[in-house]
């Protein structure tokens, strides 16, 4: 499984044509206490880099954007009574939704975890 990520903190991990979709570790730490996540409708489809849906903490409310193309399949319906667990745990549990890829070839507009971790020294 691969993980990738964009400018925007998102991250997608691709296995067998689907992306689980997050925010990144850093994100969820720069936002501070998640309070709310707004997930998208099921069988939405989304071009990559479109709004996806949203999160805000205590701190500040952040849209987020989809790391690919495709079409909603699964959402973490778990964060509606539990936003917390996106703080405890960003890059697993916290997932947001699995997106059905349209095109993997749009995953070499991401960067992957060691080009993401070098992008995090610049900001």
């Amino acid at each position: 499984m691969s993980i990738y990520f964009t400018k925007e903190h998102e991250w997608v991990r691709v296995k067998e044509g689907i992306g689980a979709v997050g925010i990144s570790e850093h994100a969820a730490h720069e936002l501070g206490d998640i309070t709310f996540v707004e997930l998208p409708a099921m069988g939405k489809v989304v071009k990559q880099f479109d709004m996806l849906g949203a999160i805000e903490s205590v701190k500040a409310a952040s849209d987020i954007f989809s790391p690919v193309s495709g079409k909603v399949v699964k959402i973490n319906e778990a964060l509606n009574d539990a936003p917390e667990i996106v703080n405890e745990s960003a890059e697993d549990a916290g997932w947001l939704t699995w997106i059905e890829i349209a095109d993997e070839a749009e995953l070499k507009n991401l960067m992957t975890r060691e080009q993401y971790d070098e992008y995090l020294k610049t900001i």
